[in-house]
């Protein structure tokens, strides 16, 4: 079966890297984007792997800054992730990868492109378990530990607490324990770190994720291949939660199946060469997937196939 007809949802599966779609112009044939990226880590990780599944290889070196990507008129600059929003702002580097909650905190002034989806986590405040949490006027006069002094100060602000910040790097959650602080403003992922210093999640302030931030004055001709790379990003993230599913059924079942199928547009229907057989295509988010798989076996289909998708055009 070739995916390169339409799936009956609109959706037509183009590679990302064809020419059609990813021509460059002349005129930006010499001249490279410039993407500022965590030296390592796991924004590091997740956003390696999301360039070489849109096609773009670019060699892991250590000892190396600066790393051009083949096929594709990018170049990568390695950097502390706090050091990103401002190597954007000045003009740098181009564009850049980072936390969300790195960008507000650097007070950086560039604009936020895309939402990447990865790593995710939140700014939280949290106190020691022991105390009654009654809202954002417990932390009125008491000190709260913190890497993240911009971020909280604003949200202290729109609260209306008055409380004296401590700023200091790395180990913030053990400032309560040592008597240095009443409460702490850090990243929380899963928790346990909390649990394990004896303290509890009480507001959560900041929802993170990784973010894409361009210079707010790309040429454009950079422009143009900012565009190219967001294509394939695109391609790429939309088909990450999405399975491409076949069915054979009866033909009379056909509208039962059909009405269950929470498709954009219709699914593509075939014959199959038994009479009185047809084969279903659709593409379905995998979130829904097996909330629907009963009632399709229910309404008839049968030798339901699951694949996964590698990229999606819209």
């Amino acid at each position: 079966m070739s995916l390169d007809n339409e799936c009956g949802m609109g959706y037509k599966a183009v590679c990302p890297c064809s020419p059609a779609q990813n021509k460059i112009n002349p005129h930006t044939e010499k001249m490279k984007l410039r993407i500022a990226v965590q030296s390592k880590g796991r924004l590091n990780e997740d956003t390696m792997a999301i360039l070489a599944e849109a096609g773009i290889k670019v060699s892991s070196s250590k000892r190396t800054l600066l790393v051009s990507a083949r096929k594709f008129p990018m170049e990568v600059l390695y950097l502390r992730d706090d050091d990103i929003p401002e190597t954007v702002t000045d003009g740098v580097a181009d564009i850049g990868v980072v936390g969300l909650n790195e960008y507000l905190e650097r007070n950086g002034d560039a604009d936020i492109v895309k939402k990447l989806g990865f790593g995710g986590c939140r700014l939280s405040i949290a106190i020691p378990k022991e105390h009654e949490y009654t809202g954002p006027q417990w932390l009125q006069g008491r000190r709260i530990a913190t890497s993240y002094p911009l971020i909280l100060r604003r949200w202290l602000d729109e609260q209306g607490v008055q409380a004296h910040i401590h700023v200091i790097t790395g180990s913030v959650e053990i400032s309560t324990g040592i008597g240095l602080a009443d409460a702490i403003f850090d990243i929380v992922s899963s928790g346990a770190t909390l649990v394990s210093n004896n303290l509890r999640e009480v507001e959560v302030v900041l929802e993170s994720e990784a973010v894409l931030i361009a210079h707010k004055n790309l040429p454009a001709e950079k422009r143009e291949i900012l565009d190219k790379l967001l294509f394939r990003m695109d391609a790429v993230m939309t088909a990450a939660d999405k399975r491409y599913v076949l069915m054979n059924a009866p033909r009379e079942c056909v509208d039962a199946i059909v009405a269950e199928l929470p498709g954009v547009k219709s699914p593509t229907i075939m014959p199959l060469a038994q009479e009185g057989w047809c084969s279903i295509h659709t593409v379905l988010d995998e979130t829904c997937f097996w909330d629907i798989i009963g009632r399709l076996k229910e309404a008839g289909a049968q030798g339901i196939l699951v694949l996964p998708i590698e990229k999606m055009i819209l």
